[in-house]
């Protein structure tokens, strides 16, 4: 395609941003930035990984803003850290070896696991069997879910602190800084591949980059005030319109 005009840009810095904050707060922002990829005209695959490279930065800052509810987390982030990224490498392989069509034919219905996955979050936070220790289940659950991380990743989040309630006990401010972090490492792994290996419209991806920073900084620290609901139902919204879209298209 063309290079974007300045209101393209705009609408892609805009939707970096907020995809940053809704990332830091819950999960799910990849169905804003996503979306607004594939609105100005990108393939799909081209904004899958051109999104994979604008996200990862609002990770990064998010986490710096979750140091304290880190602390003590050391093992935990070493042990699931290895496990998530050499599942987010068989995923980004499998993104980049497969068919583009293959990807277009199955993206609608990521989309849509991603809404589920927001829309049920809820539920899941009260239905989870919490354990006293983590071993093979936990390390399987987060090689599973890292594999979809690299592959697509939108909804990611919330399937990662999904697991971590399953297999552990303890506070959800801990928990929900640990799968900011390991979502970190998943976006750092599947970037690195794309970069090298992948379609990137370097130019949007490093706007949007920067967008996302600055939205997953403020987003971390506003995390405990917003609405929650609102957002949710809102994403959720939003990404099955554009799950619907992409199967009539």
């Amino acid at each position: 395609m063309t290079d974007p005009t300045a209101a393209q840009l705009a609408l892609l810095g805009g939707a970096a941003f907020a995809a940053g904050a809704v990332n830091a707060v819950a999960g799910g922002g990849s169905l804003i930035s996503f979306p607004a990829l594939l609105a100005v005209g990108y393939p799909s695959v081209a904004a899958n990984v051109t999104n994979m490279i604008a996200v990862t930065p609002g990770y990064a800052s998010g986490s710096t803003a979750y140091r304290a509810e880190l602390r003590g987390q050391g093992r935990r982030v070493r042990d699931l850290g290895i496990v998530a990224a050499a599942g987010t490498a068989a995923g980004t392989a499998i993104l980049l070896i497969a068919p583009a069509g293959a990807f277009d034919a199955v993206v609608p219905f990521l989309v849509l696991l991603a809404c589920a996955l927001l829309a049920a979050q809820p539920v899941l936070a009260r239905v989870v069997t919490r354990r006293h220790h983590a071993g093979l289940g936990l390390r399987a659950a987060v090689f599973a879910g890292a594999i979809y991380g690299g592959y697509f990743g939108a909804g990611l989040g919330i399937m990662l602190l999904a697991i971590l309630e399953a297999f552990l006990e303890d506070d959800l401010q801990r928990l929900n800084a640990l799968k900011g972090l390991l979502s970190l490492v998943v976006a750092l792994v599947s970037a690195s591949l794309v970069a090298i290996f992948g379609p990137v419209a370097w130019g949007p991806a490093l706007l949007m980059a920067a967008a996302s920073v600055a939205g997953g900084w403020i987003g971390a620290r506003v995390a405990r005030r917003l609405p929650t609901a609102v957002l949710r139902w809102g994403i959720v919204a939003f990404g099955v319109a554009v799950a619907v879209a992409l199967l009539l298209s």
